[in-house]
């Protein structure tokens, strides 16, 4: 084991010194930090709203693998970021 030896420094300047390494740290995260946003999900209704096509439609397309379905609670969700991914990528002109 190492033993690091202060010579001349208080313990109240070796405070101030970890303190302000911290600090400076802390600022620097703070500056890249993104906080990370939750998913935002769609019921079936909502995607085929979207698709402007027929409940049977989103089914088929899920079953298909053309959509990727969540499940919670009995219910059914996909994704927004998948589900619009879906709609640029199946655009022409996009």
């Amino acid at each position: 084991m190492k033993h690091v030896q202060f010579i001349d420094t208080t313990p109240e300047q070796l405070k101030e010194e970890i303190l302000s390494g911290v600090k400076s740290e802390i600022e620097a995260l703070k500056k890249d930090f993104q906080p990370k946003a939750p998913t935002a999900l769609m019921t079936r209704n909502e995607v085929k709203d979207l698709f402007k096509v027929d409940i049977s439609t989103i089914h088929n397309w899920t079953k298909k693998g053309k959509l990727k379905a969540y499940y919670a609670g009995g219910r059914v969700y996909y994704k927004r970021h998948e589900v619009e991914s879906i709609l640029i990528s199946s655009n022409p002109k996009a």
